[in-house]
């Protein structure tokens, strides 16, 4: 079956460097302090009533306020609304509501809000969208850890190349920097003690939460070139996998990986010498880079590109962070620049990773890949190109 190609015509996005893609891209360059890395300050007002933000977890409002940009963006889609798929993923869902619940009340039995089951359940986002702008098409969450973002890429690209849909609406949201995520990451040892993301650095000693949400407009081509609409880049492809291995540890030599970004390229029809740019996991957790590090040796050989990963600034958004740094990739694309791997001081002489990007530098546009690895040993790889 032939596949109908699909372009990105809008990109939204809010995180710690900042709120919209301007200023996020400005934001990446800065060093930032210990962690979290939080949106300071949040005011949904500007772009959600006082009433309807009120019942919404910060999330999802999060993921409102990414939707408006990039839809905006985007422009007039002139679609058939029951033809546009939602797909906006999280890892944790409605959190702070939670929490607000159980460690926030003065009293033992306190009154629960009717909207608290629908701030808190994971695909509250998806809803959200959908409902506000009468997309009737599926809208759907998928929930796979720090893969997920990622993952919503491709079920939107899927959706639309198999004909199910014209247009995807996809992304991820997380607000899940809380007490009990916090001190579940420091027992598991993934959470950095210092407060610093050093990706691929020798002393890198785990990750920093962070939080926010991205959104991507995906388009079937041949209507976006219809309605007169201009592309800022175009989905070539992408695979997911499984290791198979263990809860939260990758695979020791990165199985699952190596497949998720050799069947990537190939869905894609290209080469890894056809690849220009990594955007990559990098958490900064020990096994995590060492692993990744060796996955694209292996794939690339010497002739690796360049490579860098952005959470040493937005910290790591586990289900957003997927959606945030495709978005990302697409305006590196759009400046004819890459983002800097903020932290790295000393690159760890036993990854073996050729051309880490360490501060924002010019580039010769090209088709790139952005990384997932996820608790669970979820692997998610989308392919990024110039249209």
């Amino acid at each position: 079956m032939s596949k109908r190609r699909v372009v990105i015509t809008g990109v939204g996005a809010v995180a710690a460097p900042g709120i919209g893609m301007d200023d996020i891209w400005k934001g990446l360059a800065d060093q930032p302090g210990p962690a979290p890395r939080l949106i300071e300050g949040w005011d949904p007002e500007p772009w959600i009533p006082k009433r309807e933000s009120r019942r919404l977890d910060k999330f999802s409002q999060f993921a409102l306020v990414a939707a408006d940009e990039a839809l905006k963006q985007a422009g007039d889609l002139q679609v058939d609304p029951h033809r546009v798929t939602v797909s906006l993923a999280t890892g944790i869902g409605g959190l702070e509501s939670l929490e607000v619940l159980i460690y926030e009340s003065d009293s033992d039995e306190p009154r629960v809000s009717p909207f608290q089951i629908p701030m808190m359940m994971a695909n509250a986002a998806a809803a959200a969208i959908s409902i506000k702008y009468g997309f009737g098409g599926p809208a759907n969450t998928p929930v796979v850890a720090c893969a997920a973002g990622s993952q919503s890429v491709l079920d939107g690209l899927r959706q639309i190349q198999w004909g199910y849909a014209d247009v995807a609406v996809v992304g991820g949201a997380e607000a899940a920097a809380r007490r009990a995520a916090r001190e579940g990451f420091a027992a598991a040892r993934a959470l950095s003690p210092t407060g610093y993301a050093r990706p691929f650095d020798v002393d890198r000693d785990g990750f920093i939460m962070g939080e926010g949400a991205a959104v991507l407009v995906l388009e079937a081509a041949d209507l976006a070139e219809k309605r007169g609409a201009t592309p800022l880049a175009e989905l070539l492809g992408g695979a997911s996998t499984a290791d198979a291995h263990h809860v939260t540890a990758p695979h020791p030599e990165g199985e699952g990986a190596e497949r998720a970004i050799r069947l990537a390229l190939e869905d894609a029809e290209l080469e890894p010498a056809d690849i220009a740019y990594i955007n990559a996991h990098g958490t900064g957790t020990d096994l995590n880079d060492k692993t990744e590090g060796a996955v694209i040796h292996r794939v690339f050989g010497g002739d690796q590109p360049a490579v860098s990963s952005i959470k040493g600034s937005t910290g790591h958004g586990l289900g957003a962070s997927g959606s945030i740094e495709a978005a990302v990739v697409v305006e590196a694309i759009r400046r004819r620049e890459l983002p800097g791997n903020i932290g790295l001081t000393n690159q760890d002489p036993d990854i073996p990773l050729n051309d880490i990007v360490r501060e924002v530098r010019p580039w010769e546009p090209g088709p790139s890949i952005s990384n997932s690895f996820g608790f669970g040993g979820h692997n998610a790889v989308v392919v990024i190109a110039p249209v």
